[in-house]
């Protein structure tokens, strides 16, 4: 096969398309989870916290198993596209009954349900990026189908973050002092059946899409029969010893992903009690963090050819943590926090560094499969894809886990519209200072990433001439 496979647009976007369903779920429980169940379901923070790391716990022993069951199997409509329907149906339902308030916000329910949405989303995520990793090995064709990869995502993001208005229009209302006028309560139990009525609507979508992916996608770099039979589960392991690039792309990942995850989850708290902010404006700050996808990220391929791809990193992420300190200087001064304006601005900077430096990792995931084809000669993928999952779900378990924290340690009750000092100082940090100080330290990660474009093409020569 030939190694520099070229997409069609159609090829690229049928792909795509899985990016968007999985994220109008992913994006909802990263974004909302915890505030649904802080404020609607009735969980205190701390409670919410240890029940996110318990899930990612699970997930360690759940996402490895997926990645061995996908590579040694071979499902009747193809080895990887197959699980985006077995994997896609039981994901949607899960989905919805993770925002079902059907037993009194019972624990034992919460622990349930979001497990299963967890484990459904491991049948969907392991296998959807390994047949992103069987379309081709070209470098810059990956690069270019990761950046319509992460727009479709962004664009799931858009739609996430009107969230608060669709919600709105289910939602019973009430009479608020400040502005005189009736308005929509979404922050509250009350609004309950509006936040279930809302994520049906998404996983509806979502798995109508992941149909359609499954039908537009067809692998065309995987392991023969042969191979796949000796794979083992132990197999992940080895492959995370000798791989290191693998394991400082591992890091960089769940280091981002806790940025993202722990700025995204105490978004909602920043409007609600700092800002203040009404559904529109809410929702407007929200589009703010997703819109310098649509600006920047198709501008990556041209912008890695001129910068490198560890350079393209540092900039972007110098330019996330200008915006995190924007942020906060005008969030800790009160003159200025009620500018709203400043307040969007600082969003925009921040989110276009964040988005461009984790919208372009993922890129990177084929380029490690690769080397580890080199090293063992067996193309793994899906064990490869389980393992980035498992550090990407450990930053996505500390986007749960230290917001609530932080919020049980500060005071924060979510019976109370108007939050102490310290609270309000808490979540404040929560979206600036902690999320600065993770992506200094993802800087110093990925400086050890060694692939570069020139390696990867030495690399891809090998394998394919045989000579390993």
């Amino acid at each position: 096969m030939d190694k520099a496979i070229k997409l069609t647009w159609h090829e690229r976007i049928g792909y795509c398309t899985g990016e968007l369903a999985q994220n109008l779920i992913y994006q909802t429980v990263s974004i909302w989870l915890l505030f649904y169940y802080t404020n609607v379901y009735g969980l205190r923070p701390d409670v919410a916290a240890v029940m996110f790391l318990i899930v990612r716990i699970i997930d360690v022993l759940w996402d490895p198993f997926v990645g061995t069951m996908v590579d040694k199997s071979y499902p009747r409509w193809g080895k990887y596209r197959s699980w985006l329907v077995i994997g896609g149906i039981p994901l949607a339902g899960a989905a919805i009954l993770c925002f079902w308030n059907g037993f009194n916000s019972s624990l034992l329910y919460a622990y349930a349900t979001y497990i299963l949405l967890s484990m459904c989303f491991t049948l969907t995520s392991v296998p959807y990026g390994a047949l992103g990793d069987s379309l081709t090995r070209d470098v810059n064709e990956l690069t270019i189908l990761t950046s319509v990869r992460m727009l479709f995502a962004n664009f799931a993001g858009l739609l996430i973050k009107t969230l608060p208005l669709i919600i709105a229009i289910f939602a019973p209302k009430a009479f608020n002092n400040g502005t005189g006028r009736m308005e929509a309560v979404y922050n509250t139990p009350d609004a309950a059946s509006a936040w279930l009525i809302t994520m049906g609507i998404f996983a509806v979508a979502g798995l109508s899409l992941l149909f359609y992916s499954f039908s537009q996608t067809h692998e065309k770099i995987v392991m023969n029969a042969t191979q796949s039979a000796g794979v083992r589960f132990s197999d992940l392991w080895h492959e995370l010893a000798a791989n290191r690039p693998m394991r400082v792309l591992s890091l960089f990942f769940i280091i981002t992903f806790a940025t993202m995850s722990i700025s995204n989850a105490s978004d909602s708290y920043f409007l609600s009690y700092v800002v203040k902010a009404s559904p529109i404006g809410t929702s407007t700050f929200m589009w703010l963090g997703t819109i310098p996808a649509f600006i920047f990220i198709p501008l990556v391929p041209v912008i890695k050819r001129k910068t490198g791809k560890n350079p393209l990193f540092y900039i972007f992420i110098s330019i996330s943590i200008l915006g995190m300190v924007l942020m906060y200087i005008t969030s800790v001064i009160p003159s200025l926090r009620s500018h709203f304006v400043l307040l969007c601005t600082a969003q925009f900077i921040k989110s276009t560094g964040i988005l461009v430096a984790t919208g372009y990792m993922w890129a990177l995931v084929p380029e490690v499969v690769t080397f580890g084809e080199y090293l063992n000669g067996r193309r793994v993928a899906a064990i490869v894809t389980a393992l980035i999952c498992i550090f990407m779900k450990g930053g996505m378990a500390l986007g749960g886990v230290v917001p609530g924290l932080v919020l049980e340690h500060t005071g924060f009750d979510a019976t109370l519209q108007a939050q102490s000092q310290t609270a309000l100082q808490g979540i404040i940090q929560l979206v600036t200072v902690i999320p600065a100080v993770l992506m200094l330290i993802a800087a110093f990660v990925i400086s050890r990433y060694e692939l570069s474009d020139k390696r990867m093409a030495e690399i891809n020569s090998i394998i394919e001439s045989g000579n390993r």
